[in-house]
């Protein structure tokens, strides 16, 4: 894409000067890179008129190693010294007096456009409490890497959870910039915030349109085909079906012991999905849900990204496997989330979950509720 700039890198050029002298704060990962695969943080650390003084991390870690859950401890930063304090350590509320050596926090992260990605709650967790520690939040933008497209279920209120709030549907079809202007608009109107823009981008494109390399934001985040399925696929791990992690295949493989791949196939291959091929598998997670046993499978491929509908597709393909292998299935607790039901705070209600234990229909993911949403982001849009 011609001319493209990220909003770390409008930010360089245009806008630092306004930072100059303030102590600064930065959220980021290993995704926080510019064209030249530079990182954010040593960008700031080696600008002469900035003054970078302590970085802060999301859930997997500030170099995107850990894995998901995994709680991260407060650290060093190796190559600059800087102090590293963990937003996801599982000690629950961030306490203001974490920001009291700051006076700006800045966020570059990568989002893949799925609600059920960590780093846009932490996000809100920093913009509700940025006016009790009285620093401006500044959000350097980045591509949603799956385009404009808005799809799914909105979260019900009683539902609200780390994985799924704030009304969100499954897929938003925001930036992260452009989520940090909803949640400002909508639930924090209290928070200082500055969204630095991108240059050139279009929401309508794919990351792998963009003339810059795909930097993992967790271990399982291999890429575009990963993204789009992953707002069907990961329903997955809220039951005992192992969803590819431990696999060079995460969120496209799908499969357990119980179930036999070609059988799986044949069945899926009837409904005629748009936008999705289906292969039958079989492999060895080397971690997570069925570690070291051979699992019989499927694995998806999108054929055609603008007709693939990600969220139905895995709704259906839950409900058919449980169809196909009556009491094999389970559906799991999460202790992180006070035992509730994985698979409720995924779909955003428990009413996937309660009809395919009653052996009812999936029931309907409505358009409405992504119409609906449509209309409300459209206030905090940046974007053509």
């Amino acid at each position: 894409m011609k001319d493209f700039k990220l909003g770390s890198e409008v930010f360089l050029e245009k806008e630092w000067k306004n930072y100059s002298g303030m102590r600064l704060g930065l959220l980021t990962n290993a995704t926080g890179v510019d064209h030249e695969l530079v990182s954010t943080i040593d960008r700031f650390y080696n600008h002469s008129e900035l003054s970078l003084t302590t970085l802060f991390s999301p859930e997997h870690g500030i170099r995107g190693t850990e894995e998901a859950g995994q709680k991260i401890k407060d650290t060093t930063d190796i190559k600059t010294g800087l102090p590293v304090y963990s937003l996801y350590s599982g000690k629950g509320i961030i306490e203001p007096s974490l920001f009291e050596e700051i006076d700006v926090l800045f966020c570059d992260l990568q989002d893949i456009g799925v609600r059920y990605f960590t780093f846009i709650y932490t996000l809100a967790d920093i913009m509700k409490i940025s006016a009790e520690a009285d620093i401006r939040v500044v959000v350097l933008d980045r591509p949603n890497p799956i385009g404009d497209k808005v799809e799914g279920n909105r979260v019900k209120e009683t539902f609200n959870s780390f994985v799924g709030a704030y009304t969100l549907p499954v897929r938003h079809g925001m930036t992260i910039g452009e989520i940090a202007n909803f949640l400002q608009g909508e639930f924090h109107n209290s928070c200082m915030l500055t969204v630095v823009p991108m240059e050139g981008w279009e929401r309508s494109s794919y990351f792998d349109e963009l003339d810059m390399p795909w930097v993992p934001p967790t271990p399982n985040a291999t890429g575009v085909e990963m993204a789009l399925l992953y707002g069907g696929t990961c329903l997955l791990e809220g039951t005992n079906i192992s969803e590819g992690r431990g696999t060079t295949a995460p969120f496209r493989l799908m499969g357990a012991p119980f179930i036999d791949g070609e059988e799986l196939a044949e069945r899926l291959r009837r409904e005629k999905w748009n936008g999705v091929g289906i292969r039958p598998t079989s492999f060895k997670p080397c971690m997570s849900k069925h570690r070291g046993k051979t699992c019989g499978g499927v694995e998806l491929h999108v054929t055609d990204r603008d007709t693939f509908e990600a969220f139905r597709t895995g709704s259906e393909i839950l409900k058919i496997i449980v169809e196909l292998y009556p009491g094999k299935v389970e559906f799991l607790k999460n202790d992180d989330f006070g035992g509730a039901y994985f698979l409720d705070l995924l779909f955003g209600n428990d009413k996937l979950r309660l009809q395919l234990s009653e052996g009812k229909p999936v029931p309907l993911v409505e358009e409405k509720p992504g119409i609906s949403f449509s209309k409300v982001r459209e206030p905090y849009l940046l974007y053509v």
